[in-house]
């Protein structure tokens, strides 16, 4: 998968709030058709059409679909730690196991709920068109370690930033496989999920 880069896949951001809600439209048209369709027969003029925008418009953000599928990739690592952020502002500071439920609780939410997620939750699945880029999942554990030292006021050093990452491809992994075995994710394996993950960091955050 492609990592979030918006620097890369904006050409330009909004400024006005017309703007604003116009990109918006965009972005929310192409997580629908995502669903509809899939990546590979996802076009900018449908997304356009379905966004009731004209085609240059969606070419004055975007110079090509991948750009917009990583553009709301990114939108939805936004909004994902957004949620975890609420999440978390209803638990005490006191424990991890509950700051790591809320993660794979918050991930869960979106992968049943949100349009597009399926195919496009934090990354693009197309090859880069040129060399090699960071893995999304390094951008996703960035945040996470980020919300979870936050919450539990702890420093982060190399040796969590390295567990968490960890536990993110591997919770990947196996969220993957819950879901191909269960189109609302496999409740056994989600189940299995959530102790792998928290006798996994119990190495450091215990």
């Amino acid at each position: 998968m492609d990592p979030v880069s918006p620097a890369h896949s904006l050409r330009r951001a909004p400024v006005q709030q017309r703007s604003a809600d116009r990109l918006a439209r965009i972005l929310d048209a192409c997580a629908e058709l995502l669903d509809e369709t899939g990546y590979e027969n996802l076009s900018t003029r449908a997304v356009a059409q379905r966004a009731g925008v004209p085609i240059g418009s969606v070419y004055r953000f975007f110079g090509n679909k991948r750009a917009m599928a990583i553009a709301l990739a990114h939108r939805n690592l936004d909004r994902y730690a957004d949620g975890i952020a609420d999440r978390l502002a209803a638990l005490p500071a006191t424990h991890w196991r509950p700051v790591v439920d809320a993660v794979l609780d918050e991930y869960l939410v979106m992968k049943r709920s949100v349009p597009g997620f399926a195919l496009v939750d934090f990354g693009v699945p197309a090859p880069p068109p040129e060399g090699p880029e960071v893995d999304p999942n390094d951008l996703v554990a960035a945040r996470l370690t980020e919300l979870l030292c936050a919450h539990l006021g702890l420093t982060p050093d190399a040796t969590l930033r390295r567990a968490v990452l960890v536990a993110v491809e591997a919770t990947d992994a196996l969220i993957q496989l819950a879901f191909r075995t269960d189109p609302a994710g496999d409740p056994g394996i989600v189940a299995e999920t959530r102790a792998m993950m928290h006798a996994y960091l119990a190495r450091v955050l215990d």
